[in-house]
C-alpha cells in the first residue's frame, strides 16, 4: 500500500500548459488579422497608392533621373610589384536627359575608351581603395561627360552635362 501513496497523479497539471497554449494562439490570430487589415486598407496589395504619392510622382517629374548601363568590360591593369591583373567592371550611368540610352549605346566606342584610359593609368591597389574607386567615378563623370558633350554639341535639345552619376554594378579585381 505504501507504493499506492507515491503514485497518485495531481489533477489538472496539464491544463495550465494547454490555457498558455490557447491563450498563444489566439494572440497571433488577432496579430495577424489586425495586420492584414493595416495592410489592406492601405491598397499596398490592392495597387492604390494614397494621393500624396501620387502628387509626389507628379511633382518629380522634373528631376527624372534615367540610365544606361555599360556591361562587362574586362580589362587589364597592373599592381604596384608590375604584375598583372584582370578586372571586370560593369556601371549605370544615371543621367537627367531621357535619351541617353541611345547616346551611350551610339558612341559605347568613345566612353569604353575614356574608361580603359583612366582605369589603365591607376594600379590595383588603388583602385581596391574606397578612395580609389571615389576618385575614379569622379574622373570618369567627367571624361563622360566631355565625350556627351563634344558628340552632342549640334543638338540644343540634349543638356551639357547631363550624367550626374556613376553607379558600380560590377568591380572584380582578380
Amino acid at each position: 500500500m505504501a507504493e499506492e501513496n507515491n503514485e497518485v497523479k495531481k489533477p489538472g497539471g496539464g491544463k495550465g500548459l494547454m490555457v498558455v497554449l490557447i491563450a498563444l494562439v489566439v494572440i497571433l490570430l488577432l496579430a495577424v488579422g489586425v495586420g492584414g487589415y493595416l495592410i489592406l486598407s492601405s491598397g499596398v496589395l490592392n495597387g492604390q497608392q494614397s494621393q500624396q504619392q501620387v502628387q509626389k510622382e507628379e511633382s518629380g517629374n522634373t528631376n527624372a533621373t534615367y540610365k544606361a548601363a555599360i556591361n562587362d568590360l574586362v580589362l587589364n591593369i597592373t599592381n604596384a610589384k608590375g604584375r598583372e591583373k584582370l578586372m571586370k567592371l560593369s556601371f549605370h550611368l544615371k543621367s537627367t536627359e531621357p535619351s541617353i540610352e541611345s547616346i551611350v549605346e551610339e558612341y559605347k566606342p568613345e566612353i569604353v575608351d575614356a574608361v580603359i584610359a583612366q582605369i589603365s593609368s591607376r594600379s590595383s591597389e588603388e583602385l581596391l581603395t574606397v578612395g580609389g574607386k571615389a576618385l575614379l567615378k569622379e574622373e570618369l563623370l567627367e571624361d563622360i561627360n566631355n565625350i556627351i558633350n563634344e558628340v552632342t554639341s549640334s543638338n540644343d535639345d540634349i543638356k551639357r552635362n547631363s550624367v550626374q552619376n556613376i553607379l558600380f554594378t560590377t568591380f572584380v579585381i582578380k
